[in-house]
């Protein structure tokens, strides 16, 4: 299974409250008939400080990060030369403006877990000189083992990017969108993410980051589970 992400900044002129509301309770149903579909989760974007590390962040401004599991891409490219997607692309104009779309592997590490839980994503851009397969090498393996060593740790997955577009139907170069990764992590509370990203299962991911990822951008966020 593949996932397609979207990264969404609301339209000029729209206001919060519009953005969320629309999407949630117009677009979402539309989304939501796209042929093949398996999942659909939308992720409102409620906090984006660098919540817990001291890391570079990177210059991203997004209000949401769309989330549409397909069983291939095969599946995922039918479904976007489908009559449904035309009106999804038609309505997602009159919200979002600047949108950036992913195209991800996915490893779970650590299934998630029975809710209530607060969930943190964060895009990842590799080190400079590091190619795609040696950022997945060191991510999927040394980095995966460390943070799921992580206290209060309820969920772990990792999203290996393998194809981009800047836009809707545009393919996009990587310095366009220059996004290798994306970090989902679920914890019961905000007190939790912190208390975990102070121990030392965390100094030991942290200082390991350092060596393979040049720029980590957090974000907390709602999610809801629209299929």
């Amino acid at each position: 299974m593949i996932v397609r992400m979207g990264l969404l900044t609301r339209k000029p002129g729209v206001s919060i409250e519009d953005f969320r509301s629309h999407w949630r309770d117009v677009h979402g149903p539309l989304a939501a008939r796209l042929p093949g579909l398996r999942h659909y989760h939308q992720n409102h974007v409620v906090d984006s400080s660098q919540l817990a590390i001291d890391h570079a962040r990177g210059a991203w401004s997004i209000d949401g990060i769309s989330e549409l599991w397909f069983d291939s891409v095969d599946d995922m490219r039918r479904a976007i030369s489908s009559d449904a997607y035309r009106e999804v692309a038609q309505d997602h104009v009159r919200f979002v403006g600047d949108t950036g779309l992913i195209t991800a592997e996915q490893n779970v590490v650590v299934p998630v877990a029975a809710g209530p839980l607060v969930k943190r994503m964060s895009i990842l851009t590799r080190k400079k000189g590091l190619t795609p397969e040696q950022f997945k090498a060191e991510w999927w393996g040394f980095h995966a083992d460390a943070v799921k060593n992580f206290p209060n740790l309820m969920g772990y997955t990792q999203n290996f990017v393998t194809d981009r577009s800047a836009a809707l139907g545009q393919a996009g170069a990587y310095e366009a969108l220059p996004i290798d990764g994306m970090v989902e992590l679920w914890f019961r509370s905000v007190a939790d993410i912190e208390a975990a990203f102070r121990s030392r299962a965390a100094h030991v991911s942290q200082t390991h980051a350092l060596s393979f990822i040049e720029e980590i951008t957090t974000f907390l966020v709602e999610t809801h589970e629209v299929v």
